[in-house]
């Protein structure tokens, strides 16, 4: 009895993994076991630094805050302890925005908890 490979199920998954590498330079798009390898790095990477980009958002969120605190007067540290005590509850994000393109009213919240 002839051996049983299944080839169609062998070919879809490596037409998969060849159409994930498409974009990718050299072998890496063309030769199957050159590109299973590029395409398992990429998907690590992009686990990874999904991550890793909530990190750097709040980074920038913190800078822009820290910032804007600074042109009057206030470090950034002591302007966090001070909405926390006067139980006002803005998130990092909304106070970045507020304080890049709503100066005024990055102000009025500045003036309340001083």
């Amino acid at each position: 009895m002839p051996r049983s490979v299944n080839a169609v199920a062998s070919r879809k998954r490596r037409k998969k993994i060849l159409k994930a590498a498409k974009g990718y330079w050299g072998a890496r798009s063309k030769v199957y076991t050159v590109a299973k390898n590029a395409v398992e790095k990429g998907l690590t990477y992009a686990y990874r630094d999904r991550r890793n980009k909530k990190r750097a958002f709040r980074r920038l969120w913190i800078t822009r805050i820290n910032a804007a605190t600074r042109m009057h007067g206030m470090p950034y540290s002591k302007f966090i302890f001070a909405l926390k005590k006067h139980e006002i509850d803005l998130n990092r994000k909304a106070l970045a925005d507020i304080a890049m393109n709503h100066p005024a009213q990055f102000e009025a919240i500045l003036n309340k908890v001083k």
